[in-house]
């Protein structure tokens, strides 16, 4: 029923295949359009809006070791680290 469409991406130009088996996994989750950008340019544009997240630097309440996370702690709630918000999670 499908078969390989080659697109134009829009931000580089190049060419890329637009695969029998993406265009059906594109339809079985109901997306209409087809994509308008190769492989690379979707993974460099998803990779430029990490990049901008914003990190906060804060002291683990279970262990006391410096913390980094993605949002603002704030003095009411107990932040943990990595290990230990993980540790929490098995328990």
């Amino acid at each position: 029923m499908y078969q390989d469409k080659t697109l134009v991406c829009k931000d580089c130009g190049k060419e890329f295949i637009f695969t029998a088996g993406e265009q059906e996994f594109y339809a079985s989750h109901g997306f209409e359009n087809e994509p308008q950008r190769c492989k690379e340019c979707r993974d460099a544009r998803k990779n430029q809006t990490k990049s901008t997240r914003e990190y906060f630097v804060t002291t683990c309440a279970k262990c006391g070791k410096e913390a980094k996370v993605p949002f603002k702690p704030r003095e009411d709630r107990p932040v943990l680290c990595s290990e230990c918000y993980a540790a929490s999670k098995a328990e």
